[in-house]
């Protein structure tokens, strides 16, 4: 049986389970169960009980627990509400003014939360009502918030960004530091979007009556301070080496419980609430990770990965000939997973074709989040559609299509990097190694 066979029989086995509802974690087991069971010549019983134990201790996982717990945290603080009153007197008077709130504030608080989903739930809580009080239009509110809550994937300190250097075996530091000249470059293109749709028609967009002194406007930037502190504490440290990111998800949790205190609101049951919350993310999060460790191991020993690799180049597919294909495929399966599966579910997979191909796998990373951030606002299953959908009762179609002009100007920046990958590689190359 050919080895592209075997992998559409294993494929159609998961796709099965996941269609049955069976949990991602257990779908991958399941998976790589039988395929060593009746491809591979190994103990499968053996295999999975090593794989599990081996790959239950990992000093650079330990940051992502952290870094889920500092999300929590800021979640259930003030911040937010202070980077509102900090941003808005400052884009009153900006082609789309306060809308532009939504893009930086999900710029920020995914530079603090490194979940997508977080950051669309926070800033939407409090953007969207005050939004709509004002009579911004409904598409570009929603529009603006589904895009640049994807940030959240990103951005540094980025969940998924941990979750595919575990996987890939590749330095987190790199590609947190790999991820903030792509993140500012969607942020600027989202900015010059909403700039632009406001210069077309200036009449879908209400005037400010109040009007700020550059007194009042510092005055008003203080509220940003924390959590610009908190950014410094965590990017900086790790950008100059002073700590790893475990170190730095350590020091990101101390600071957001001290911030979150000193702003108010914040007490023992809070934190408890943000603790258990954090404790079921993470422990859901490494169990896929667990299945995903047993489905490299056995991919390994069935030798598909590699026969796959030398299949496909067969076909003597140029590198961006590779990247336009693997960019549809993983738009379409973004549609039915979450990104985190995404990345567990391909990478032992895909990463040998990339290499093969002469790709950097440290800029791959980047491109692979940024095309699953594309994936989190498409239907059927795009989460931040959802969380967008639970905070407004928007029907979801509606929100989708608020999304769209979102999802091409990412599918842009994609091809600004494949373009420039100067874009992803000059920061963590001047960092070194």
């Amino acid at each position: 049986m050919s080895d592209p066979m075997v992998f559409s029989i294993l494929l159609g086995l998961l796709l099965l389970l996941l269609a049955a509802g069976v949990w991602v974690a257990v779908a991958l087991i399941i998976m790589a169960f039988v395929a060593i069971a009746v491809f591979a010549n190994a103990p499968e019983g053996l295999v999975l009980a090593t794989t599990l134990w081996g790959h239950s201790y990992s000093w650079p996982l330990a940051a992502l627990p952290l870094f889920i717990l500092m999300g929590e945290i800021l979640l259930r603080s003030k911040l937010s509400e202070d980077m509102f009153s900090g941003l808005a007197p400052w884009l009153g008077r900006v082609p789309g003014r306060l809308l532009h709130v939504n893009i930086l504030g999900c710029a920020i608080f995914a530079a603090v939360s490194g979940s997508s989903a977080a950051t669309a739930a926070t800033i939407g809580r409090m953007s969207v009502p005050e939004l709509k009080r004002r009579g911004y239009p409904e598409k570009l509110i929603l529009g603006t918030l589904a895009g640049s809550a994807t940030l959240g994937l990103l951005i540094p300190p980025s969940i998924i960004l941990i979750v595919y250097g575990v996987a890939t075996e590749q330095s987190i530091a790199r590609l947190f530091v790999a991820g903030i000249l792509p993140g500012l470059m969607l942020v600027s293109l989202f900015v010059a979007y909403v700039a632009f749709v406001a210069w077309r028609n200036p009449a879908s967009i209400p005037e400010e009556t109040t009007r700020y002194t550059l007194r009042e406007k510092l005055y008003a930037s203080r509220r940003l301070l924390p959590v610009m502190l908190l950014i410094a504490g965590v990017i900086g440290s790790i950008y100059t080496g002073v700590a790893s990111p475990t170190d730095a998800a350590a020091l990101g949790v101390l600071l957001a419980t001290v911030l979150a205190v000193l702003t108010g609101n914040f007490g023992v049951k809070t934190f408890i609430d943000a603790l258990m919350s954090a404790t079921k993310t993470s422990a859901m999060i490494a169990f896929i990770l667990l299945g995903a460790a047993f489905l490299s191991i056995s991919m390994g020993f069935t030798g598909i990965p590699r026969n796959l690799a030398a299949w496909i180049a067969t076909f003597e597919l140029s590198p961006y000939a590779l990247l336009a294909a693997l960019t549809v495929f993983f738009v379409i399966l973004g549609c039915f997973l979450d990104g985190i599966s995404v990345v567990v579910l391909t990478t032992s997979i895909i990463l040998p074709m990339v290499e093969a191909a002469g790709i950097d796998p440290l800029w791959f990373g980047i491109y692979l989040v940024l095309v699953v951030e594309m994936s989190q606002i498409t239907p059927p299953v795009g989460f931040n559609l959802f969380v967008i959908q639970g905070l407004t009762g928007v029907n979801i179609l509606r929100v989708a299509m608020a999304a769209l002009p979102f999802f091409f100007l990412l599918l842009f920046g994609a091809l600004i990097i494949t373009v420039f990958p100067a874009v992803v590689t000059y920061l963590p190359n001047a960092m070194g190694n």
